[in-house]
């Protein structure tokens, strides 16, 4: 099953696709939606037919947005590190977040990198997990671009101020039901600058999967539906290339997971 926030003719609402029309669901987004709680969620999905519906950022009030980095082993070994013991995890805002074809709009001469990542939708209430409660509490699995400022990241080595700059995330277009989508078989992540392939890599590599992230940081903190953690990247981000590669004024990025989608976002930088 697809689940989306779709922009349609009277404003936005969550959504269901049903072959290829979108049905309204009973909540203005779909954070609203998975907020609810289980009970809501079992309704009827036959809802009003959405004509000329368009998928936007699907999850616009996540009440926690958490990252692991380090998390792809070809990734750790392009930046000289062993293979972690435990997660290493970072957090972002809402505002980070920004629709699958949105401009990512940054201050000119930044260090703007690509991270193409697997997102897990958390979709039940989550606290000290284990590991087979965590994967029953997965809503879905939508796509996402850590979008990073390097030269503000790298200033300390706490990473926040560079993976939280407003808008510059990219997430969506869907999110896709675990009853479609098995991520520890490995689904293909990729993504393209300018058409260009510079990531791909299969989730099956992951050091620390869905359900291990999940319930390793609700032992910590308590994970509710409609949160959000991205799962990490995989190696050919452009920090590490030799001459290091950063992306350009006009450069298009394209982010894609087969099963999902793929987000198209612009990268423009303002003077």
């Amino acid at each position: 099953m697809r689940l989306a926030t779709v922009a349609h003719a009277t404003g936005t609402t969550a959504a269901v696709l049903l072959g290829d029309v979108w049905r309204a669901l009973p909540a203005p987004d779909l954070s609203a939606f998975l907020s609810a709680g289980p009970s809501a969620r079992a309704v009827d999905m036959a809802g009003e037919v959405l004509d000329g519906a368009r998928p936007v950022q699907p999850l616009p009030a996540p009440g926690k947005v958490i990252c692991c980095g380090l998390n792809y082993g070809d990734h750790i070994r392009e930046t000289g590190r062993e293979l972690p013991a435990h997660p290493t995890l970072f957090a972002k805002y809402a505002d980070t977040l920004t629709g699958p074809d949105s401009d990512l709009v940054l201050p000119h001469g930044l260090q703007v990198d690509w991270e193409a990542e697997l997102a897990v939708v958390v979709g039940a209430p989550l606290r000290n997990a284990d590991r087979a409660e965590a994967l029953r509490g997965i809503a879905g699995y939508t796509v996402a671009n850590d979008i990073s400022v390097r030269d503000w990241q790298y200033r300390t080595l706490q990473w926040f101020q560079g993976k939280a700059w407003d808008a510059t995330t990219p997430l969506g277009p869907v999110v896709v039901t675990p009853d479609e989508i098995d991520p520890a078989a490995g689904v293909e992540v990729v993504c393209r600058v300018n058409g260009e392939e510079v990531q791909r890599d299969t989730t099956a590599t992951l050091v620390f999967d869905s359900a291990d992230l999940l319930a390793y940081i609700s032992s910590f903190t308590v994970l509710r539906p409609g949160d959000i953690v991205l799962t990490g990247t995989p190696g050919g981000v452009g920090t590490a290339r030799e001459p290091r590669r950063f992306l350009a004024d006009g450069d298009v990025v394209e982010t894609g997971i087969h099963g999902i989608g793929t987000l198209r976002n612009t990268v423009r930088f303002e003077r």
